[in-house]
């Protein structure tokens, strides 16, 4: 089968494919593939669901809040004790 692109798809393609470090024949195949091949057993199935962490991992990404707070925004620090906290300020202000 031949397919033959329009020239804004083409230039698209070619410069998708550039950033990625390959070819425009094969990203034009891997993501076909993605698109319209159901994965086979042997694609990783086989081994079960998987987590949730595995099914997110292409639309889950990192920040590193040091690249916008200096020292960075140390949001997981002590967390149970500002939990307790905020529970306790609702409590005084009559919320819980």
């Amino acid at each position: 089968m031949e397919i033959s692109l329009t020239p804004d798809i083409a230039a698209a393609l070619t410069e998708q494919a550039r950033r990625q470090g390959t070819t425009p024949e094969e990203l034009a195949l891997h993501t076909l593939r993605e698109r319209f091949v159901a994965p086979t057993p042997s694609d990783g199935l086989a081994e079960g669901p998987g987590t949730l962490a595995d099914y997110l991992a292409d639309h889950v990404g990192v920040l590193s809040s040091s690249e916008h707070v200096p020292g960075g925004a140390q949001m997981s620090q002590d967390t149970g004790s500002k939990f307790a906290a905020g529970m306790a300020e609702k409590r005084r202000q009559g919320r819980l």
